[in-house]
């Protein structure tokens, strides 16, 4: 007859109990969880820096207009998910994050959305090409200081605001119509070079859809041609900005400087 192991059958007692009481304790914390309000908002805007088109009130302003409960809601009615959908539709806001903690306080970041050059087409209408390419409406709060692009200009946000610049350049068919895709372009590589950034300020597109530049010093026309070869047509810009007008005292004696052509630059005085 085996004899009985009382050592290790306390042993496994002990153990049952343990795990009883851990499973009861993680049940009631889960329960006491689900019954914690929603009791503090949290919001976080980035790079406030650059554009205000957004801020912590307005966001606030966002979901109470949208009857969004938040405040003294149990935490197990809140949908992060939705809350999250909802505030990226805002037109001034490129990505948003909602979190809450087990204390229900509520934390809300958001990145704004960065303007790289505002439109305004034939027919007045102005809206902006953000740095990812997408379309974004004017903003009755901040007008953000950009480049400007004129002229021959036909796309109504309305229409267009669904498709990106980078899409457009993608498509066959939409490059082929579509200028906002040259425009998109040009305003990015403008925005990378410190120089051009401080030397031009408005883009126009003629109605051969060639591009023209306008610089902030200087009453002059740059004709830069089709949207191509940009870091050559810029290189010889630069030089004759840096070399010529300087030495000469020529920011005001030409009326046209043409860069469209390979290797040269032709200047037509007033």
């Amino acid at each position: 007859m085996k004899k009985i192991n009382f050592r290790k059958i306390v042993t496994v007692v002990l153990w049952i109990i343990g795990l009883s009481g851990l499973v009861t304790s993680l049940a009631f914390a889960n329960a006491k969880e689900k019954e914690v309000l929603a009791e503090n908002v949290f919001v976080s805007v980035n790079n406030t820096d650059v554009n205000t088109f957004i801020d912590e009130e307005d966001v606030k302003d966002f979901f109470k207009q949208r009857s969004d409960s938040i405040l003294n809601t149990s935490v197990k009615n809140i949908n992060v998910t939705n809350l999250e959908k909802a505030l990226n539709t805002h037109p001034a806001v490129e990505n948003a994050e909602v979190a809450i903690d087990v204390n229900g306080d509520v934390s809300i970041e958001v990145l704004q959305r960065t303007p790289l050059v505002r439109v305004i087409n034939l027919n007045g209408e102005s809206y902006y090409i953000d740095s990812q390419s997408k379309l974004m409406p004017l903003s009755d709060k901040y007008t953000a200081r950009v480049l400007i692009a004129t002229g021959a200009i036909i796309e109504p946000y309305a229409t267009r605001y669904q498709v990106s610049a980078k899409e457009i350049a993608n498509n066959e068919i939409f490059s082929k119509v579509s200028v906002l895709d040259d425009i998109f372009e040009i305003s990015e590589y403008i925005a990378k070079d410190s120089i051009l950034t401080s030397l031009i300020h408005q883009i126009n597109i003629t109605n051969e859809k060639e591009i023209e530049l306008y610089p902030a010093i200087g009453d002059h026309r740059i004709i830069f041609g089709e949207a191509k070869n940009f870091e050559k047509k810029f290189q010889k810009l630069k030089l004759f900005y840096t070399e010529g007008l300087n030495k000469t005292d020529g920011w005001n004696k030409y009326s046209i400087i043409n860069i469209k052509y390979k290797n040269q630059v032709v200047c037509t005085k007033k």
